[in-house]
């Protein structure tokens, strides 16, 4: 499986944006899809995951109430909609998915995903 991710640009604080995730190959309706992403000299962070199983969300809670996470499985895509951007949510934003099931006390970890997309960057003027 392969992922392209796109929808990163430039925006004011409090402003939205939506970025995509597009997954080509043996995709896998129920496999698990997150977001992550990474700010400039910090490590990768969890955002958010959509459990293709379940349909369950989670959500790190420097997001939690301002950005959503969606999935629609006949275009392959999983979304991420974010509202009320911050100058700290400034990173390059990764899509991610695993080819083995995601245990769900491992969701938030980076090593559980092995599939990455390119990444899009982020850009939240203040």
């Amino acid at each position: 499986v392969q992922l392209q991710a796109s929808g990163g640009g430039l925006v004011h604080a409090g402003g939205s944006l939506r970025l995509s995730c597009v997954a080509s190959g043996r995709t896998d309706t129920a496999s698990t899809m997150a977001w992550f992403r990474q700010a400039p000299g910090k490590e990768r962070e969890f955002v958010a995951v959509h459990r293709g199983g379940t349909g369950n969300t989670y959500y790190a809670d420097s997001v939690k109430g301002r950005f959503i996470i969606s999935r629609d499985n006949a275009k392959n895509t999983v979304f991420l909609q974010m509202n009320k951007l911050k100058p700290e949510d400034t990173a390059v934003y990764y899509c991610a998915t695993s080819e083995s099931p995601v245990l769900y006390h491992m969701i938030l970890a980076v090593h559980s995903y092995n599939v990455w997309g390119q990444g899009t960057l982020v850009t939240v003027s203040s």
